[in-house]
């Protein structure tokens, strides 16, 4: 039997492996990881056991600290008041439009389905999350320019904060209804608010503290060590919470992603080394963020499909209704903004894209629910929301392609260049290979596009730098 270290030192070189296939067919990181969990979970080969998920599960709550936290350092005030009115109202209303449409449909659809109210209520709220990676992928892959892109790029910095809220909100209500409490404007109201704010008030606290280190520490290392404390500090406090409601009937809990998001949105904004405090946690991270994925695919139980078409329903029902309402929402957010034709009409397609921070929410709720006595009820939600992440991340870059696309704002050349003629060798009288191009592709704003680097090289000149000046 493979033990925990093994079980990780394999998922870590399969993870790395699928991400040279992932490449090769032009799909994000993000969907080998989630195959790759599938195929070597306890459901599958089984070299992830249901023992070795279990001790090594802490790392699914580390990972999502760490998320939480990166989704606050991208929310500066400042930023905030750049992008303006316009992007923030077309992001609250298309945010709010796919929580509508999924519950709604979903719950329309329950009497043959068999999905409960709070399991509506809980993929709502998932359904508010975009995936920034995969959008931003686009566009800098295709070097987009214009009104569309412009919008899109805020919309999508302020999509997961709201989201969170909307999750934390929605996840009270959810545990509520599933235990049968009876409805009231204490569980309905009360307690989710108190808990977002004990949430935003801790998470202030801890930020705080963080921005304290700077002035005592100056090296990068033990800024570094500084900030995963301040993430670990986040996710102990909120386990504190849990045992205290568990232990001694406290009426409250805590968010882990909305507690770790709000240190992260008080340290950047509070103190302004936190950009290069950041930049050596996101090299720490990504081994943690691929166990997360990989963890969250080996939870897929592939049988549960076979003979249960209710689940299938369930599954294109929330693709369905939520790109409806992504949609849809976008467009009136625009409508109301007066925002130009192709935003109203293109945007909402490109805010398909869903993983990292949806597969989050997912696994908070399984936690939550697990522990609270319900675990079908989160197996279910995981379940969901990983076959709809797998589609998102499959469909969304093509969709999002194509509506940057007709909306004019990615060169010709690059959205279609088997039109034009790769370059050609000739040669000449001395016998030298020369070689010439009929057709080149756009050369501005290089910094705009994708930075391939060799696996040997891991830091650029301009990186070098900084390093020195943080130092």
């Amino acid at each position: 039997m493979i033990d925990a270290l093994l079980a990780i030192a394999i998922m870590l070189l399969l993870g790395l492996l699928s991400t040279r296939l992932m490449k090769l067919i032009g799909l994000p990181n993000v969907t080998g990881y989630l195959i790759v969990g599938l195929i070597i979970g306890p459901y599958a080969l089984g070299i992830i056991s249901h023992e070795v998920y279990k001790s090594i599960e802490i790392l699914s709550s580390i990972a999502l600290g760490f998320i939480g936290f990166s989704i606050g350092v991208e929310f500066k005030l400042s930023h905030v008041k750049e992008i303006g009115a316009k992007a923030i109202t077309i992001t609250f209303f298309q945010a709010l439009a796919a929580t509508l449409c999924v519950d709604i449909v979903l719950v329309a659809t329950s009497f043959f389905t068999g999905m409960k109210t709070y399991e509506a209520v809980i993929l709502g709220a998932i359904a508010t999350a975009t995936a920034p990676a995969a959008t931003l992928m686009v566009v800098r892959q295709y070097r987009a320019k214009g009104i569309v892109t412009d919008t899109l790029l805020p919309v999508v910095a302020l999509d997961d904060a709201i989201g969170l809220v909307v999750f934390a909100i929605s996840n009270s209500i959810a545990l509520s209804l599933a235990s049968g409490q009876a409805v009231t404007v204490m569980n309905l109201i009360v307690v989710p608010i108190v808990e977002i704010l004990l949430s935003l008030v801790v998470g202030g606290l801890i930020g705080l503290l963080l921005s304290l280190v700077p002035r005592f520490f100056k090296s990068r290392d033990n800024r570094l060590i500084a900030t995963v404390f301040a993430v670990f500090c986040c996710l102990g406090i909120c386990t504190l919470f849990e045992r205290l409601e568990k232990d001694y009937n406290f009426p409250f809990t805590l968010s882990d992603l909305l507690v770790c998001m709000m240190a992260g949105a008080v340290f950047v904004n509070v103190r302004r080394e936190a950009s290069q405090m950041m930049e050596g946690t996101d090299h720490w991270t990504p081994p943690i963020l691929m166990l997360f994925f990989i963890l969250s695919g080996a939870e897929l139980n592939v049988a549960t499909f076979f003979g249960n078409w209710q689940l299938v329903v369930c599954i294109l029902m929330y693709i369905f209704a939520r790109c409806l309402g992504k949609y849809f929402g976008a467009r009136l957010g625009a409508t109301i903004t007066h925002a130009d034709t192709n935003v109203r009409k293109y945007l909402g397609i490109t805010l398909f894209p869903q993983a990292g921070v949806a597969i989050g929410m997912a696994t908070m709720c399984k936690q939550e629910f697990t522990k609270a006595g319900y675990p079908d009820v989160g197996t279910g939600i995981v379940t969901i929301t990983m076959c709809a992440v797998m589609v998102y991340e499959l469909l969304g870059p093509i969709l999002t392609k194509w509506a940057l696309g007709c909306a004019g704002e990615i060169d010709d050349k690059l959205l279609h260049p088997k039109k034009y003629k790769p370059a050609v060798v000739v040669t000449g009288d001395d016998g030298v290979a020369v070689t010439q191009s009929q057709q080149t592709l756009p050369t501005e704003n290089p910094s705009n596009a994708v930075n391939e680097q060799p696996d040997n090289q891991s830091t650029t000149e301009s990186d070098s730098k900084q390093d020195e000046q943080t130092k």
